[in-house]
């Protein structure tokens, strides 16, 4: 994988608690971070089934629900995990710098092509 080229600061740490996810702006599109396990991981904060906010929903272990339809997504791999959700969502790189969570907007991990919300 390539090297992203720009990491963009989202968030405090101490803003993330565990088993939880919270929305954060970043470059005009809302990501979802996620605080599981003591690992951290962000993904796009909309629904690939319907428009519903990812961030309203509940995190079960490495898996997010989504408050709309109950479909389910798996945080790590953007993996749809049982209906009506069929489509991946889209999973960034995060890195911890200095208290603070960076996200690599340019460098999904995997899910959906990236492109910007409109």
């Amino acid at each position: 994988m390539n090297e992203p080229t720009e990491w963009i600061d989202v968030a405090a740490e101490a803003e993330l608690i565990d088993a939880d996810v919270v929305a954060v702006p970043a470059m005009g599109r809302e990501i979802a971070l996620y605080l599981v396990e003591g690992e951290v991981y962000a993904t796009d904060n909309r629904c690939t089934h319907g428009d519903a906010r990812l961030s309203e929903g509940f995190v079960i272990d490495h898996c997010i629900e989504c408050p709309l339809h109950q479909g389910q997504f798996d945080v790590r791999t953007g993996e749809p995990l049982c209906t009506p959700v069929t489509e991946p969502l889209r999973v960034w790189r995060v890195r911890r710098e200095g208290g603070r969570i960076l996200v690599a907007l340019d460098a999904p991990e995997g899910g959906a092509p990236s492109a910007p919300e409109a």
